[in-house]
């Protein structure tokens, strides 16, 4: 079964909606309009049951199908939020909010799964239950964690979850996905160098935390080369170096290193907080200075369920003809945390030759709708079948 007809007549009021979003994109938690707009939408579909404030600024909603005798409930969730990025793609619909845009096309996946709504709400072709959750901040703060936390899979008794991202480079309307750890675990440290600061033309009676910083900078880089297993995967990346000194005659008292680790196993994630902790603290008792450090975890590994991700990959392909395995993505993703809760998969949908996600002059490809549309309906219809 093809992309179904019902998008392509749905395309231009979708768009509509996906051009709407990306001109009023919202960060984080901040998703008050766009929530707003989505549960305005739901309820116009007719939707059984819609709520909102779920994980802050979360809505979920309700739609039933023509019967019930399977007992089965799917999730199927997109994400809302913007970032603090300033668009640069001169579209007619670019964002008219300073610092924000939708660089990473969750306008567009908001805007898809409420079509897929839209068309459940009129057809209900089905034996079961969908709960269609719009979720907020899933760049960076965790909203996917707060709806669970919030009892969103146990109040609607959820039984699997499925989620979906748009990715550029991927023939457009295509499919990829894979099984087990798909997106990486992603987490932060801050070390904090402590030397003894002086002139700059008398460095022997200093502690020179720059110099002490370089070293644990080149240090930490034997986690990957020498502490990981070579066919494990592993990111260690030194992002930013703050010096408490900006003069060019004086030898910091003080530097501050952040960085991220990025892994796809539990073990792993353990490794590195173990060793660069004690690399930054060694390296930095070494030349006589004390190293501070503090290591965030933030998302876990997403990992999708072997069962849910074969069935997810056939629906694909009875959409687009076909489903290529996708490659690991040491980027995170936060239904990481719906996935440790609940069955289900994660697939990516083809944005064509566009430019890469969290680029200023992205934008998502509003021709991919009707083929990630149908693959939501699809998940439903196919997994639930009318009885």
């Amino acid at each position: 079964m093809p992309v179904k007809n019902r998008f392509a007549e749905l395309l231009p009021e979708i768009t509509a909606w996906r051009r709407d979003l990306h001109e009023h994109p919202e960060i984080l938690f901040e998703t008050h309009r766009t929530s707003a707009v989505v549960a305005e939408k739901l309820k116009a579909f007719g939707c059984d049951e819609i709520v909102t404030g779920i994980g802050r600024t979360g809505v979920v909603g309700v739609i039933k199908g023509k019967s019930n005798t399977s007992g089965k409930v799917i999730g199927l969730r997109a994400d809302m939020d913007a970032l603090p990025i300033h668009e640069q793609t001169g579209l007619a619909y670019k964002s008219k909010i300073d610092g924000a845009m939708h660089a990473c096309g969750h306008d567009g996946h908001t805007a898809m799964l409420l079509g897929a709504a839209k068309y459940l709400s009129e057809t209900r072709n089905f034996d079961g239950t969908v709960v269609v959750i719009f979720q907020p901040a899933e760049e960076g703060g965790g909203g996917g964690r707060e709806m669970c936390e919030d009892g969103m899979m146990d109040r609607w008794g959820v039984q699997e979850v499925y989620g979906m991202h748009n990715w550029p480079g991927l023939p457009l309307g295509s499919f990829a996905i894979r099984p087990g750890a798909f997106f990486a675990a992603t987490d932060q440290f801050d070390i904090t160098i402590e030397g003894k600061g002086g002139h700059a033309a008398k460095p022997h009676e200093t502690v020179d935390s720059t110099l002490v910083a370089a070293h644990v900078v080149t240090a930490l880089q034997s986690i990957v080369s020498r502490n990981a297993d070579p066919v494990d995967q592993i990111v260690v990346s030194v992002t930013a170096i703050e010096s408490s000194s900006k003069a060019f005659n004086v030898i910091a008292q003080r530097v501050q290193l952040k960085g991220t680790v990025r892994t796809m196993s539990t073990a792993m994630r353990d490794l590195a907080e173990k060793r660069l902790k004690a690399i930054a603290e060694g390296t930095a008792a070494t030349f006589g200075a004390k190293a501070d450090v503090t290591y965030y975890r933030g998302y876990p590994v997403m990992v999708n369920h072997e069962e849910q991700t074969e069935f997810a990959a056939e629906v694909a392909k009875s959409v687009s003809g076909a489903c290529d395995d996708a490659p690991l993505v040491m980027g995170g993703e936060d239904f990481a945390f719906m996935l440790e809760e609940r069955p289900g998969a994660y697939i990516l949908v083809g944005n064509g030759d566009t430019a890469a996600v969290h680029h200023p002059e992205y934008n998502f490809n509003d021709d991919a709708i009707p083929a990630g549309c149908s693959w939501w309906a699809e998940i439903v219809e196919q997994r639930m079948p009318a009885a």
